[in-house]
């Protein structure tokens, strides 16, 4: 697993522009960490606010990690450029949770234990998070960022992603009147947001007149889908629903293209975005929707605002912040309005003040209410490699 001063030293991120690193000098305080890149520190300066990020840089969802280490320093710039939260600049701190999830939850427990995090970020898969809120026990605030499947209630943790309900359940519906699709095959990967997300789902397939005509979970990792694609040839279905993670999609889409089952049958992904569809290709893309709170190109003045912010501070030719990779943009913009409206970064006036708060981020403004974040959700259909909004719900 690497550390966050492994990845800084061995090359793994570029080093962004001088400006952006703006309130994240070497732990001595010196003023070489640009030509020195120590972003992160391992001793303590207990007067920032340390933002421990277990974020997946390996594994199915390691694709998103490089795009979301980004975002998450672009944020953190923009916000200790004003002075930081409550006074303290933020110190961020990524470590891999791509990995063994008993090594990933070691690492958080001994973390807490040493008084090395003040706040946890997490973008990761589910595993991760149920793994994690056990051991985290809302000892420090925990803001999970991803996509999800919805119910998140343990006490310190905040989720502030779609879950099916708002996501899944409208352009299910669209697909139903739009495409007159009846028949409905699922398949994800085999942990708990494919599960749950799944049951949800099934729910409204029924409520639009549909009906489930094969369902299956796929290990993470799967690289040979030939005994999926014969199953869902079989079955015959007028869509399939695709709960894959990362790079397991990607796999797929391109064996469900080489198939030659796109041009017959269409496809519903979550946790689908840019990054993926770049990885598919646009031969693997006919036939492809997927619904989403974020969208690279979809023009608004956050969004304009964020995407020059990312590109004057990482070049043009860094990775694409897809909704994944984005969201960990949202999450300390999130914590920043959260802390705030609270007054202090202790759990519970954190929670108080989360239950009914609005943030500003990418997306524009996104509120939380009951613990569930409300935005627009937006339909798109893949056009090559780039995705076509076609409505908004």
């Amino acid at each position: 697993m690497l550390s966050s001063l492994q990845i800084a030293t061995t090359g793994a991120l570029p080093m962004p522009a001088p400006w952006l690193l703006k309130g994240f000098q070497d732990s001595a305080g010196g003023r070489d960490a640009i030509a020195r890149p120590d972003l992160f520190p391992r001793r303590r300066n207990r007067e920032k606010l340390r933002v421990v990020n277990f974020i997946g840089l390996s594994g199915p969802a390691g694709i998103w990690g490089l795009a979301g280490t980004n975002s998450m320093m672009l944020a953190a710039s923009e916000i200790n450029r004003r002075g930081g939260i409550l006074g303290r600049e933020i110190e961020p701190v990524f470590h891999d949770a791509g990995g063994d999830i008993d090594g990933v939850v070691r690492t958080a427990t001994d973390m807490i234990a040493a008084g090395d995090a003040d706040v946890i970020m997490g973008s990761h898969i589910s595993a991760v998070r149920v793994a994690l809120r056990k051991v985290i026990a809302g000892r420090v605030p925990y803001i999970y960022t991803p996509v999800y499947e919805g119910g998140e209630r343990t006490p310190g943790v905040m989720a502030i992603g779609e879950t099916p309900r708002d996501q899944s359940r409208p352009a299910i519906e669209w697909l139903a009147n739009e495409k007159k699709a009846k028949r409905w095959y699922l398949i994800g990967s085999d942990y708990v947001w494919p599960w749950l997300a799944h049951k949800a789902t099934k729910t409204y397939i029924a409520g639009a007149g549909g009906r489930v005509v094969g369902e299956e979970f796929v290990a993470l990792g799967e690289q040979n889908h030939d005994a999926q694609i014969a199953r869902i040839r079989a079955a015959k279905p007028d869509v399939v629903v695709i709960s894959l993670i990362g790079t397991d999609s990607i796999v797929f889409n391109r064996a469900f293209a080489e198939h030659g089952l796109s041009s017959k049958v269409l496809r519903l992904a979550g946790a689908m975005d840019e990054t993926l569809l770049l990885g598919m290709g646009a031969d693997s893309s006919e036939g492809l929707y997927c619904a989403s709170g974020y969208f690279v190109d979809r023009a608004s003045a956050a969004n304009d605002a964020f995407r020059a912010q990312y590109e004057a501070s990482f070049g043009r030719c860094a990775p694409v912040p897809g909704s994944v990779a984005q969201s960990n943009y949202e999450g300390l913009r999130f914590l920043e309005s959260v802390a705030t409206k609270a007054g202090s970064f202790d759990v519970r006036p954190m929670l108080n003040a989360a239950s009914s708060v609005a943030y500003h981020g990418a997306r524009g403004e996104v509120s939380m209410r009951g613990g569930r974040a409300k935005m627009p959700i937006y339909l798109a259909e893949a056009d090559g490699l780039d995705f076509r909004l076609i409505r908004t719900f």
